[in-house]
């Protein structure tokens, strides 16, 4: 009799080098707000090739640029290719305390992305469930079977031309794996630049994602202050 269980994952993604650095934003004995460039991994990865990250550089410190934080723990994540504004903490009370802001959805995030083509609403919002792609991995799938609630609000910023683009702010409500990458290739306006969820044209069009966390709204972990952050745009 065949096992009914699905063929293990094989993960053979190896990072290109990334020799961009991130820079620091904001800085107090609880919290860095730091600008992750694109090309580098949030945390290290199985791989042992894939051991630098966003994680590792903040543990063991950039040379000449920042110091090591040796309790330093991310709190959310952004892919690879997207650049811009993470969240991190310097202590368990700070982390246990963010981490409860994540999961209760009172943080708010803005990202700014170039999509392929002229996206003809001015705002709107997309709403398409998200699953695992067992049989595509990494990559996820819309579904409403089997998916997990999806929302993305968004706002056109302005239209380009030669080629026609449309130049985006994106307000995810939930924080799916890759959500504004196959929410803008749903809606049939893939994210220049993306690898994964793309058309014919899409990734060519750009050397990095044009995907960029732009703004963080949330509240101190310790003196319970109202925070925004914001990180302009490299694109």
């Amino acid at each position: 009799m065949k096992s009914s269980q699905s063929n293990p994952i094989v993960d053979n993604f190896i990072a290109p080098k990334c020799i961009d650095t991130f820079s620091i934003l904001y800085q107090d004995n609880d919290i860095l707000v730091i600008n992750k460039p694109s090309g580098l991994l949030s945390l290290s990865g199985k791989n042992p090739e894939n051991w630098d990250s966003v994680h590792y550089r903040l543990v063991n410190g950039q040379k000449g640029l920042t110091p090591p934080f040796l309790n330093a723990k991310l709190v959310h994540r952004l892919d690879l290719g997207t650049s811009g504004i993470m969240l991190v903490s310097l202590n368990d009370v700070s982390s246990k305390r963010l981490n409860k802001q994540f999961q209760l959805r009172s943080v708010k995030k803005h990202y700014v992305a170039v999509l392929q083509g002229c996206v003809s609403e001015d705002r709107g919002q997309i709403d398409a469930p998200i699953a695992k792609d067992t049989q595509l991995f990494p990559r996820v799938k819309i579904c409403k079977l089997e998916g997990k609630p999806a929302v993305t609000e968004f706002n056109v910023i302005k239209r380009l031309a030669s080629p026609v683009r449309t130049y985006v702010r994106f307000s995810p409500l939930t924080g799916r794996t890759h959500q504004l990458r196959i929410h803008s290739h749903f809606i049939g306006h893939p994210i220049l630049g993306c690898d994964l969820y793309k058309s014919a044209h899409s990734e060519k069009l750009s050397k990095r994602l044009q995907l960029h966390a732009s703004d963080l709204f949330f509240e101190h972990p310790t003196t319970n202050q109202a925070i925004h952050i914001h990180c302009p745009s490299p694109f």
